[in-house]
């Protein structure tokens, strides 16, 4: 029985198959071969297959062996650092100061002070 996969949005799978294809070009660049990285990352070559092909199926522990592999492992402490718009809603629900509303001054009180 095969699993099902889940379903991803179009531009989540380019993403997914843009990292694959990087993955693929470091490890080229590095002259590695499949066999090579399979064996010190302790996967299946159709493991690695998959992943160099944007698979959605592989779990990211995998990923995480091919990067340090590759020596990008650092490169993973580098996804959402920077979150804009989870700060901007952070920001949002903050209480805001208010102040009260200045008190007019009385119409005898301006007499007196002159």
């Amino acid at each position: 029985m095969k699993n099902k996969e889940a379903p991803l949005y179009p531009a989540s799978q380019l993403e997914l198959t843009a990292l694959g294809e990087r993955l693929r070009d470091a490890r080229l660049r590095r002259r590695l071969s499949m066999e090579a990285v399979c064996l010190r990352a302790d996967m299946s070559r159709p493991t690695l297959y998959k992943i160099e092909n944007g698979d959605p199926s592989v779990a990211i522990g995998f990923y995480v062996e091919v990067l340090r592999e590759l020596g990008l492992l650092e490169d993973l402490s580098l996804i959402a650092k920077e979150d804009a718009p989870g700060r901007r809603l952070q920001d949002e629900s903050l209480p805001r100061r208010r102040r009260a509303p200045r008190k007019k001054p009385q119409t005898g009180e301006s007499d007196r002070e002159t």
